[in-house]
């Protein structure tokens, strides 16, 4: 909103706005727990100093103010700012946004394109961002909660630079809570306890904080001040008991992950109920343990990530505190489940040997020839057809010819690897025989 339409905006009307709309900072200079970018020596300050701002993707959970920055990117570089949805628009939509940009461009003008969720367009959709970006008819600046990596194509990660933000930490909420209660002109009705209790339950989110906050005021009679109880009945929200550094977090997710990895069922049974009665959410602790199921067992238990992922749906479909069961015997079963980081230790080795020869060709006899060209550059000349041969197993060499074998995967005589360790050895001894 602009300062001369809110000039005109009677003040009961005004102060009905959501606060954290009326929050919103009005320079990038009053954007709090992004200094990293918005700070003076911040990557978007230095770009708008330099008067030269590219296409980007902001990373970052909901409430770092991503849709905030975007906004006054724009026009701290005098450009025309366009948002849209992913969620809302589709191609017509986007046809319409491209359209109005190049009429802006021929008047000289530059249009900074914000689409909200972008991870939400399926990879057409991101496709026709492209040349819109690559003849400067916008500047597109995305914003997703999700790893770009993993969500948008590798040709639109490119052409853009990917900024992350962060979530507020708790020096940053308490400056958005000051700001606040300077806007309102009174403190909040809270105790000291109660104040940091607040603070957590925004989890990193300055929206929430506000939110909360305007909860409070909203429910608190004259001359009253709540404590930490008083709070959770108002907002109806439990911030987890840890400390106020949020050590306790770490500490015991961290006492989980070794229970579990030193098949202690009670232990890890321990701590999760632990994390529970602390109020941790639920959900964070399913996704915890799918990872141990991926980084800790791996192989051996192959059901072990399966029985997670069930656990963690179940807990989705049931909720609290039904749902927190299947999260327990998720644990339990993790914790009594054969060990091997055989898979997690393999990952890493051949990510390294990706990134030191990522140069490097496959081989061409694995290479379709789809054109009579490729067929004459040699290309699937030589491969044998593993189903045609005998065991099935033709003991060719699939590394690049430079590169030569390698053994990432070494899996114990553990579990169900035990099993997997026998094929390898059987498949390695056909490939010496039929190589030799």
């Amino acid at each position: 909103m602009s300062d001369l339409f809110a000039s005109t905006v009677p003040k009961d009307v005004e102060a009905r706005r959501p606060l954290a709309d009326r929050l919103r900072p009005k320079t990038l200079g009053e954007v709090t727990g992004q200094e990293h970018l918005t700070g003076e020596d911040g990557v978007l300050a230095r770009m708008i100093a330099s008067g030269s701002l590219g296409s980007m993707i902001f990373w970052g959970p909901p409430g770092t103010g991503k849709t905030t920055v975007a906004r006054l990117l724009s026009g701290e570089a005098g450009l025309a700012f366009e948002q849209i949805s992913a969620i809302f628009s589709g191609v017509a939509d986007l046809k319409k946004v491209f359209e109005a940009a190049r009429m802006r461009r021929m008047e000289g003008r530059q249009t900074l394109l914000f689409v909200d969720e972008i991870h939400r367009f399926n990879r057409a959709q991101q496709d026709s961002f492209l040349p819109v970006m690559e003849d400067g008819t916008v500047i597109l600046v995305g914003a997703t909660t999700e790893n770009p990596s993993f969500e948008l194509n590798a040709a639109l990660l490119s052409r853009a630079r990917v900024l992350t933000f962060k979530p507020h930490d708790e020096s940053s909420i308490e400056t958005l809570l000051k700001r606040a209660e300077e806007t309102e002109g009174k403190p909040l009705p809270l105790d000291e306890n109660a104040r940091i209790s607040l603070i957590r339950m925004a989890d990193g989110d300055g929206r929430a904080a506000l939110t909360l906050a305007e909860e409070v005021w909203r429910a608190a009679r004259a001359g009253e001040v709540f404590d930490t109880e008083g709070l959770s009945l108002i907002v109806q929200r439990r911030a987890p008991v840890y400390d106020k550094g949020q050590d306790g977090h770490y500490n015991l997710i961290s006492a989980l992950h070794k229970a579990v990895r030193g098949s202690d069922p009670d232990a890890a049974l321990y701590y999760l109920c632990r994390m529970f009665d602390a109020g941790e959410d639920p959900l964070y602790l399913g996704r915890r343990l799918v990872r141990m199921a991926v980084e800790d067992i791996g192989l051996a238990d192959p059901q072990a990530l399966v029985i997670c992922n069930a656990a963690k749906d179940a807990y989705d479909y049931l909720g609290s505190p039904e749902g927190e069961l299947a999260l327990a015997q998720a644990c339990v079963y993790l914790a009594t489940a054969p060990k091997s980081n055989a898979v997690y230790m393999a990952y890493k080795s051949a990510m390294r040997a990706a990134k030191e020869n990522g140069s490097l060709l496959p081989p061409k006899h694995i290479l379709n020839a789809p054109t009579k060209l490729m067929k004459g550059e040699g290309y699937s000349e030589g491969y044998r057809y593993d189903h045609d041969e005998p065991d099935a197993f033709s003991g060719q060499d699939y590394f690049p010819e430079k590169m030569g074998r390698k053994t990432f995967y070494d899996p114990p005589e553990r579990g169900f690897e035990r099993e997997i360790r026998k094929r390898l050895d059987w498949w390695a001894k056909l490939r010496r025989e039929r190589n030799s």
